[in-house]
């Protein structure tokens, strides 16, 4: 199958998660993808492990975010290296960085210089907070950005102090808007021809992501988010029933439903609680706790059995172990295979996307340093002058 961005070169001068997330995605649409990396070193995330696993020299963490593209090793404080950069710059649709504002000015790779080498190239930059402002030289580091954006009192009960996102969302949500951006400029080139600047900073994408709640905030006389007491609530913003219930087994998830019609299915008496429409933000946290202490008294696959027939929206929660078991992960083929050769392999998660109804896979995985230094100087035709 022929993939949507084939025949389209993406060169990525990009560390960590924000940006290289964006180039994997953009890799498994079919585009290729060349990482620029420093010779020796490489990317920093080649040494940032989770857990302290690695695979060899480079860390589980780096091959889960840079399968499926080619490494270029190139020193950007080397005027010769700069000048073979320049070369393939020349030959590029996308150049994405993640550099603090003034880095790839100093070198000669700032946006206004890359346009004069390839006007129509697309030039899309990750920031912490902008390019420009009070907090421009800030680092971008996805917990200080979740700490700094109001996500981290969204999670958690109202006894709790903050409670950040357990994985990296702001990086994330942050690459997945790159994404967006370079896709909408790709479309405009085609039409004008020239070359476009994307911007993307972690700080937008983080609010971008509280869109539901941040509109209410600005629309409700500035009242802060409303965690509940009771353990288990999911959403600072929603009424009851919304939230997770411990059971005899397990735990058990409802959205948002009729109260009286869930209440009357299980058994629970909540008439001296819910007396109106508002008794359900206003009296949330009491009927939390009702609830939860008729959903102690029996298992999940009962109440589940009791539910799903009335079409009650309900779930029960799992880890990863139950997760990754049901028939839905692997009909969905989530799980994908990398090769790593010497009958090395390694499992990672797919393109949450299909096309043409096939999921896009690809055995290839993270590039060594430099590895294509030597294919892409012949292709390319880079030299030395």
């Amino acid at each position: 199958m022929k993939r949507p961005l084939e025949g389209i070169l993406v060169l990525e001068f990009c560390q960590f998660l924000a940006g290289p997330s964006a180039g994997l995605k953009l890799a498994d649409l079919g585009a290729r993808v060349i990482k620029i990396e420093r010779p020796l070193k490489g990317d920093a995330c080649r040494q940032l492990a989770i857990k302290n696993l690695f695979l060899e020299e480079d860390s589980l963490l780096f091959h889960t975010i840079n399968r499926n593209k080619e490494s270029y090793a190139a020193d950007l404080k080397n005027p010769e290296d700069l000048n073979l950069l320049r070369k393939l710059i020349a030959r590029a649709d996308v150049m994405t960085h993640n550099f603090r504002p003034g880095v790839m000015e100093k070198i000669g790779l700032d946006q206004v210089s890359v346009r004069q080498i390839n006007p129509k190239i697309i030039y899309a930059t990750v920031t912490g907070y902008g390019n420009e402002g009070p907090w421009a030289a800030k680092p971008g580091q996805d917990l200080l950005v979740q700490s700094v954006s109001g996500l981290s009192y969204l999670s958690g009960s109202s006894v709790d102090g903050p409670v950040p996102f357990g994985l990296a969302v702001t990086d994330i949500m942050c690459g997945n808007h790159l994404v967006q951006g370079i896709l909408a400029a790709l479309i405009k080139r085609t039409k004008t021809g020239k070359s476009v600047l994307v911007e993307v900073s972690l700080l937008e994408s983080a609010l971008d992501v509280q869109f539901e709640v941040l509109t209410t905030y600005l629309n409700d006389g500035g009242q802060l988010p409303q965690r509940s007491a009771v353990n288990g609530s999911a959403h600072a913003y929603l009424s009851a029933p919304y939230g997770t219930y411990p059971t005899k087994d397990g735990y058990i998830a409802l959205a948002m439903g009729d109260l009286n019609r869930i209440s009357n299915i299980i058994g629970c008496d909540i008439s001296g609680v819910y007396t109106d429409a508002h008794s359900s933000f206003d009296k949330r946290d009491e009927l939390l706790l009702l609830l939860g202490q008729t959903f102690r008294t029996n298992t999940n696959a009962h109440w589940l059995a009791l539910l799903e027939p009335h079409d009650i929206w309900c779930a029960p929660v799992l880890n990863y172990k139950e997760a990754t078991a049901l028939e839905v992960f692997k009909s969905q083929q989530i799980k994908q295979e990398l090769d790593l050769g010497g009958g090395k392999k390694i499992y990672t998660t797919s393109a949450p996307f299909q096309i043409d109804g096939q999921k896009l896979c690809s055995a290839k995985p993270a590039p060594k340093i430099g590895a294509d230094n030597q294919k892409i100087n012949e292709e390319f035709d880079l030299k030395f002058v």
